[in-house]
């Protein structure tokens, strides 16, 4: 594994934490609710469609406040202006609601309430809505109903619309596919199933670069060689080192297109995962599967793990192991290649080896760390992502020794 291939891994790894927190963010926009005994507003004023309502409340009182809980019904009152006037809207989630139980806001506390299971079926369409709220402070007074200001619903944007329909969609539909063919719709082997078709998919792009990136390490003493000679001339280090690869027919960027293809697919399966198997995203399913019920999906893989909940030890753990050795195993092609290629043996750690031993480290506990903190269904994805990646580099490494021989005793 060269140091630009680590780079750019490094580079895909932040980028995929920011393209998750910018689509969880939760869309929080800081603003007063001191207004009257009992604050309430929406957090933003303007939502894209399907984009996901959120409802801030602040009791501003001095004694505890109680907002009943009507699930399966929606949260709060919704109202819409259809035809000049303000239509009430209500819809039934196809959800269960155990151990329902109202919230209990103390003074000064704040709460935020989600539509998540409800979104779809009430904001949907395009249009004006309000949202009302019916308090009932626990002092003796009567109850009092708060109204959020006017907020709107406007179309998708381009790039929602561009990554609904080419990314989103279709790998939601794949995964619900799988799974509701497989016994009791287990969402767990679904996407084990999923990542290797996935995986199998993108076999030809990964032999390639996995052999693009054993060229690279094959040349590294040659690249080495390169910028000691011309240590004070960057452009001819930059001449030479074009003129190198283009010899040996090596391109770079090879090694980055796997995992620029898997990126959106990491994404997508993290937003089905954290909101998609919510009843009321039903609407995305495609005709053939109309009929399946996504309250059927199983989430709770082998009885022992919930795929939508964070698994904070064993799984991390588990897939910081896989990892550890997906990268042990490529740079351990890279050393004894580098053994057997140059003339000479380095008297000190070339830049590309000191990043590789920092790396194999590092990257495992980053990768920990970021199942750690994410739903244990993208664990399950990126740990069956990364076991088929180690059974690829075992039969590249032994394609690769099996060449070196054969150059060997040719030679």
């Amino acid at each position: 594994m060269n140091k630009k291939s680590i780079l750019t891994f490094i580079v895909v790894f932040l980028i995929i934490n920011f393209a998750i927190n910018f689509f969880y963010r939760g869309n929080d926009v800081a603003s007063p609710l001191n207004t009257g005994n009992f604050g309430i507003e929406t957090t933003k004023k303007e939502y894209g469609q399907d984009d996901l309502v959120e409802v801030k409340i602040k009791n501003n009182t001095k004694s505890n406040a109680t907002i009943a809980n009507e699930c399966p019904s929606e949260p709060l009152s919704i109202t819409t202006y259809k035809d000049n006037v303000w239509t009430p809207k209500t819809v039934t989630a196809e959800i269960k609601c155990p151990n329902t139980q109202a919230t209990v806001l103390k003074p000064g506390e704040e709460t935020t309430i989600l539509y998540s299971s409800w979104n779809h079926a009430l904001f949907g369409e395009i249009g004006r809505y309000k949202i009302s709220a019916t308090i009932q402070p626990e002092d003796g007074s009567a109850p009092v109903t708060v109204e959020t200001p006017e907020f709107e619903v406007k179309p998708q944007g381009w790039f929602g619309a561009i990554w609904h329909t080419l990314f989103y969609q279709p790998l939601f539909n794949a995964l619900m596919f799988i799974a509701s063919i497989l016994p009791n719709n287990d969402f767990g082997w679904s996407i084990i199933l999923f990542t290797i078709l996935i995986r199998t998919l993108l076999l030809v792009p990964s032999q390639k670069a996995l052999k693009s990136q054993r060229k690279m390490q094959e040349l590294q003493p040659k690249l080495n060689r390169i910028r000691e000679k011309y240590s004070d001339n960057q452009e001819m280090i930059a001449k030479e080192t074009m003129e190198l690869w283009k010899e040996h027919k090596v391109n770079p960027a090879g090694s980055c297109l796997p995992l620029l293809i898997q990126f959106p697919v990491l994404i997508a399966i993290y937003m089905v995962i954290q909101n998609g198997l919510n009843p009321d995203n039903h609407y995305i399913l495609y005709g053939a599967l109309q009929n399946f019920s996504l309250a059927t999906v199983n989430i709770n893989f082998l009885g022992i793990l919930d795929l939508t909940s964070i698994n904070t030890f064993v799984l991390p753990l588990i897939v910081g192991v896989l990892q550890f050795l997906q990268m042990r195993l490529a740079i351990y092609r890279n050393e004894k290649t580098t053994k057997t290629t140059e003339e000479k043996p380095e008297k000190k750690k070339s830049e590309t080896q000191m990043a590789n031993e920092m790396m194999i480290y590092v990257m495992p506990v980053m990768i920990a760390l970021f199942t750690a903190s994410a739903p244990a269904g993208i664990g399950l994805y990126w740990g069956i992502s990364t076991l088929y990646g180690i059974v690829q580099q075992l039969v590249v490494n032994r394609q690769v020794e099996t060449e070196s021989v054969k150059v060997r005793v040719v030679s």
